[in-house]
This record gives C-alpha cells, sequence and structure tokens, in this order.
C-alpha cells in the first residue's frame, strides 16, 4: 500500500526550520518504503519563496499557500489553509515538526479533517497498513508505542529525532487558491516580540548549554554564556533556577518547558530531576558538571565533571576556546 507522505514546513523568522528538513529525511524513507510520494507545503505570505529549499531535501512538489491572511500565531487562517491544502493533495500521513505552533493547530485540524493525531513522537513509521509511532511518556521513563489505520494521520516530529540530510530533485510549485474572512477572526496579531540581544533557537540549537540550581548567581550566569559563546550555543534552564529570576522563562527545559534534542548538551550545576531530563534526554552527547557525584544527571551523562562549576568552567572555557 503507498504512503504519500505531505510534510509542512516550519518558517520562523523567514527562514525554514532545520527540523522541517529532519521531517522531510525521514517522510523519504517511509515514501520509499512503501512506494509512495514525498510533498511538502508551506503556507506564509511569502511561501513560494521556500520551495527551493524544500526541493533540495527532496520534496517533489511543494504545495504553497500565499496569503497576508495566514499570519504566525493566528490559528484559524492557517488551520483553514491546511485543511485546504490536505483536501486537494490526498496524503495519508501529514508530517509537522514539533513546535509551540503546531500544537496549537494539530487538533482543530484533526477536527476538521477527521484524522487520527500521533503528537511528539520520536520516531515513525508504517507496518503494514498501519503508522506507527513511538513517543516518549512519563517524563521520558518509558516509550509509548502508538499505531493507527486511519485514513488521514497528523503526525509531529520532535526535534532532532532524524539526521536533516540534502536529496536534492528537479521539484515543481503548485500554488493553491485560498480566501479568508479576516473579519471573522475573535483574535488579532498585533505584534511579535523579539528576545532582548542575540538568542540561538534552543529547538534549533545543535549545542546547549543549560545551567541547574548549581548556577547561583551573576558570577554563575556569566560563566554559562561564555561557556555557550564557544560554541555559539543554545542557553537553557532548569525550572528552579528559571523561578530564581536568573534566566527567562522562554530558557526552561523539561516536562513544563521546551524539548531539546541537541549534539551537544552541557548540564551544569543540573541535578537530573526527571522533569528536566524529559525535556533534554534524546540529547547525543551529555556532559554533566556538578558536584555531587550522586547526582542523577551521571546515570545519563555521557561524560561527568565532578566538581564546584565554578572552579571547573573557568579553566574549561579557556582550554576550549584554544582548541576550536
Amino acid at each position: 500500500m503507498s504512503q504519500n507522505v505531505l510534510v509542512v514546513a516550519s518558517i520562523q523568522q523567514d527562514r525554514v526550520k532545520r527540523s522541517t528538513f529532519e521531517a522531510l529525511a525521514r517522510a523519504r524513507s517511509v515514501a520509499r518504503e512503501t512506494d509512495g510520494v514525498i510533498e511538502a507545503c508551506v503556507v506564509h505570505p511569502d511561501a513560494a519563496s521556500f520551495a527551493p529549499e524544500l526541493h533540495r531535501h527532496g520534496a517533489s512538489v511543494v504545495h504553497v499557500i500565499s496569503s497576508d491572511a495566514v499570519e504566525p500565531h493566528v490559528n484559524a487562517p492557517v488551520v483553514a489553509a491546511l485543511e485546504r491544502i490536505i483536501a486537494e493533495t490526498g496524503p495519508r500521513i501529514v508530517v509537522f515538526p514539533s513546535t509551540e505552533a503546531v500544537k496549537d493547530v494539530l487538533g482543530a485540524l484533526a477536527v476538521r479533517t477527521g484524522a487520527a493525531v500521533l503528537p511528539d513522537v520520536s520516531s515513525f513509521g508504517v507496518d503494514g497498513s498501519e503508522v506507527v509511532a513511538e513517543r516518549p511518556v512519563m517524563a521520558a521513563k518509558k516509550i509509548a508505542d502508538t499505531r493507527t489505520d486511519a485514513d488521514l494521520v497528523l503526525v509531529s516530529v520532535r526535534s532532532g529525532s532524524y539526521e536533516a540530510e540534502e536529496s536534492p530533485v528537479d521539484g515543481s510549485i503548485n500554488e493553491i487558491d485560498f480566501s479568508f474572512d479576516t473579519s471573522s477572526l475573535s483574535q488579532t496579531l498585533r505584534d511579535i516580540v523579539r528576545p532582548a540581544g542575540d538568542t540561538v533557537d534552543l529547538s534549533e540549537a545543535r549545542v546547549v548549554v543549560a545551567a541547574g540550581r548549581g548556577v547561583r548567581d551573576e558570577q554563575g550566569k556569566r560563566l554559562v554564556e561564555e561557556l555557550a559563546g564557544v560554541f555559539d550555543a543554545g542557553i537553557g534552564a532548569s525550572r528552579a533556577v528559571v523561578e530564581s529570576g536568573l534566566f527567562p522563562a522562554s530558557a526552561q527545559i523539561g516536562q513544563t518547558g521546551k524539548v531539546v534534542s541537541p549534539d551537544l548538551y552541557f548540564a551544569v550545576g543540573i541535578s537530573g530531576a526527571i522533569q528536566h531530563v524529559a525535556g533534554m534526554s534524546n540529547s547525543r552527547v551529555i556532559v554533566a558538571i556538578n558536584k555531587d557525584g550522586d547526582a542523577p544527571i551521571f546515570d545519563i551523562a555521557t561524560y561527568g565533571l565532578v566538581g564546584d562549576l565554578y572552579d571547573i568552567l573557568p579553566p574549561l572555557i579557556e582550554g576550549l576556546r584554544n582548541a576550536v
């Protein structure tokens, strides 16, 4: 049974997020295994401009809806546009990068299309007539094996679950007509406020430096920022240190924060509570720095440094600067 796969591109600050290319890489494998077709779609005021990148990552056709009505963070027109694309293209599987924006639209889109939803999965594929997926649950201590034989399945995939690999094709663009009465909206986007300074998107960062309760003051914060600067890394934090006021809520990683899957994760002064581990356990290499050698973080760490972070970080930063 062929499985046509449609990947919905995630656009942030006028660029395609890497997680879209990761989703395309997996979609290519699924389509190849089932003699299906892989396509992509973009819902954005300047949608067609992103097609070349999607062709470069294997999308044979890029369906675009270019409308000023489909602004980020205003869900109703985005849901309506995606419903229109799905109706025209008829995929079996629709794949989304798992982002906050996607979480907002998945439920409404499922209701309007009658689709089954497999959200926030770490892997997915096809087994006979069923779409199957694995999803971390219970603070990532267990993996749920979920499956459905629905005619239409919406899947959102965690960032970092697959490698983003190019597979260029000579693709085409299909422009789809779309209109939406914005006067019917109950919400209006007034402004998008960006974080101050040069910040790295945690969900896209290949290296993340995360601070825990052991980072107790501005000196510790500066050390974390210096370490992050060596790698142009994203800066994260545990809930405890966010609540202390040292780091903003946007930096929080964990069960009640963001989920990250970088190639390299520095856990600085983080004990390893399951609530935090739920947000970073899929990191490829974990370096833990903690003065408590029995801290749970060392159970999942690739490398561990036992000692006071205020003593360890200065020479570590200097050595890395000389090596990088």
